[in-house]
């Protein structure tokens, strides 16, 4: 092998471990200011589901959707605030597969807290050639503000 050889060869090689550190952190599960709001397994049609939200922590400024098995389309995301304002999000993310997430959604109010959410969705798989997806719910923690007195 000549130097130039071996040069192209060390480039390639830094090229690929920085494509495989990318990979790995994309795939990292969300940090701490993230919490898991609940998950839904999805059917093998179009549908719509309301998303049973688990845990008392629902004080969260962003929420995402995390699928972790399967296949699945996101239509629509209904939210619902405590104090009752509702947002619909197109979350135009195309077919989410295992591991992959949709961007983060802003919620609205400053002080509001989740209290439904609910799914419309396409499942990409069959009862034959698939198991049926799962996805989860993840909020990011809202900052609390800290006012001197």
């Amino acid at each position: 092998m000549t130097k130039t050889d071996i040069k192209m060869e060390k480039k390639v090689v830094f090229i690929i471990a920085i494509i495989i550190a990318f990979a790995v952190q994309s795939m990292a599960q969300p940090g701490d200011d993230w919490i898991k709001l609940g998950e839904k397994n999805v059917a093998f049609k179009a549908d719509k589901d309301k998303v049973t939200l688990t845990g008392k922590e629902r004080n969260v400024s962003k929420i995402k959707i995390t699928c972790v098995q399967g296949a699945v389309k996101i239509k629509k995301i209904h939210v619902k605030m405590s104090d009752g304002e509702k947002k619909e999000i197109d979350p135009a993310a195309g077919v989410l597969n295992k591991g992959m997430s949709t961007m983060n959604f802003d919620l609205p109010g400053k002080d509001n807290k989740l209290t439904d959410l609910e799914l419309e969705y396409d499942s990409m798989g069959t009862i034959v050639t698939n198991k049926r997806a799962k996805v989860e719910i993840w909020g990011k923690k809202r900052k609390e503000d800290k006012k001197k007195d």
